[in-house]
């Protein structure tokens, strides 16, 4: 009786699986793409580069000039007391270090940045495409550089940029991938 039960179970779960794969419909689209077609994302590089020039060079500005203040105070041994020796020394290897690494902070504080300006745009992407998906009866949708081979049909971008209201470039000018 335990061999039959288990012989009908594995068959409805055969027959229902085959009913799921009939059933899938799936989609692709280039996120990348999509978001630098997007009106906001041309904006991003001159924000990126304000806060580059108000925020980041201003504050290279004063680690250099910290920097300068505090070894001059460590070297001149005469008037500086021991104790306030002792916290120099423990300040200066930060110091620099941060001169040192600056390119890799300013690189990690841009990305950064950039990452927290193009949130929003992520979202409203993310966003019409659960919409499309939905409405289109995708039940999967992959990003397309994930993909080698891909039917055109499936390519869900034409649907998104309306649903964004986003004019993609002409089939003879630059492509989105």
């Amino acid at each position: 009786m335990k061999k039959f039960f288990s012989v009908i179970v594995l068959a409805v779960c055969l027959l229902l699986s085959g009913e799921a794969v009939a059933q899938t419909k799936i989609g692709y689209i280039s996120i990348e793409n999509m978001v630098r077609l997007m009106p906001a994302t041309a904006k991003i590089d001159s924000l990126l580069e304000q806060y580059q020039n108000d925020s980041i060079n201003p504050q290279y500005a004063q680690i250099v000039a910290l920097y300068q203040y505090k070894d001059s105070v460590y070297r001149d041994s005469v008037k500086t007391p021991a104790v306030v020796r002792k916290q120099i020394e423990q300040e200066l290897p930060t110091l620099i270090y941060q001169i040192q690494n600056w390119q890799t902070i300013v690189n990690q504080a841009m990305e950064s940045k950039q990452n927290e300006l193009l949130a929003p745009i992520y979202n409203k992407v993310y966003d019409a495409i659960k919409a499309v998906a939905k409405e289109k009866g995708y039940t999967h949708v992959l990003n397309k550089e994930a993909l080698l081979v891909a039917p055109d049909g499936d390519d869900m971008i034409t649907a998104v940029a309306a649903k964004l209201k986003v004019t993609l470039p002409k089939a003879g000018g630059t492509k989105p991938n």
